[in-house]
């Protein structure tokens, strides 16, 4: 423990296609998405930056250069801003802005999963301990969820998984954990299951997309197999991980809103919508309206 090394890093795989929501990602990566008034990928990084993230980094595809431009600096905007006096929006812009050499992109080239993504950034993170915050899935809590994870590793040194609760009935649906002994502010990660079949799962408790992890599970990746969906899965890596150090996790209480199918994101639109003090009146209002106003007919007629 005396030696253990400072979670600093996070990876952010985002070379995903967002077929589910084509057309609008057939120019546009689905990362770029807006969440009110923010891209989907500015609340994961914001998320980062609160557990004390200093360096982020990117794991991309074709046509995502819209991400890494969107992480840069702007001189144009940022001067006709000013020049208008639009302080409070320069000033904000430039709280997000990332300072010089925090960002890192690189390619994955192939599409091979999360696992050969993740192992995409070794060269990047090096022989440290990182954290892994998959962009689809944003979360919203008084505290972060990767700052609350960075102070349980503080705690054990070991890897970290955020969980939450699912309907049992559902379990079949998501990679499971077991729960062992509860230690510090988590528990003992007894087994990890992806899409258990029905009746079989260990628990409810369903990873939710955030991991610290060891970087020795580089070296297990870059011999791993490919398994489901002809992908190499983190899953089977951390398996292998788990038998040489503890994993633990960490029972996220907060809300999540998976990004990457269309109901999701139209929840994640509502909600951070109601969330905010200048937006949540009107919104209510709005809502209210719109449940009384339309029908069920008219509902069924606007699908497509």
């Amino acid at each position: 423990m005396e030696s253990m090394k400072r979670v600093r890093k996070a990876v952010f795989p985002v070379a995903g296609l967002g077929t589910r929501f084509l057309p609008a990602t057939k120019a546009v990566p689905k990362e770029m998405l807006t969440v009110v008034d923010r891209p989907v990928i500015q609340y994961v990084v914001d998320e980062a930056r609160e557990a004390g993230i200093e360096h982020f980094i990117f794991v991309t595809g074709r046509n995502k250069a819209v991400i890494e431009d969107h992480f840069d600096i702007q001189f144009e905007l940022y001067d006709t801003l000013a020049q208008r006096g639009k302080d409070e929006q320069l000033a904000r812009l430039q709280r997000l802005q990332p300072a010089p050499g925090q960002t890192s992109f690189t390619r994955q080239q192939v599409p091979m999963g999360l696992g050969h993504a993740v192992w995409c950034a070794r060269e990047l993170v090096g022989d440290e301990p990182f954290a892994l915050l998959l962009p689809d899935m944003i979360m919203q809590s008084e505290k972060s969820c990767t700052k609350a994870m960075v102070e349980l590793y503080e705690e054990t040194g070991n890897n970290i998984i955020a969980v939450q609760e699912c309907d049992p009935a559902e379990a079949h649906k998501y990679g499971i954990v077991g729960r062992g002994e509860d230690t510090h502010h988590g528990f003992r990660i007894t087994e990890m299951v992806e899409k258990p079949k029905t009746g079989t799962a260990p628990s409810n408790l369903y990873i939710n997309g955030r991991y610290i992890l060891q970087p020795e599970i580089f070296g297990i990746l870059e011999g791993q197999e490919k398994g489901a969906g002809n992908e190499i899965q983190l899953t089977d890596a951390m398996l292998k991980l788990e038998k040489q150090q503890a994993f633990y996790g960490y029972h996220y209480q907060g809300r999540t809103f998976d990004c990457g199918s269309p109901e999701g994101f139209v929840e994640a639109n509502v909600a951070f919508a109601l969330w905010r003090s200048d937006m949540n009146e009107n919104m209510a209002g709005v809502i209210r309206t719109l449940l009384d106003e339309v029908s069920p007919s008219e509902r069924r007629g606007a699908a497509f």
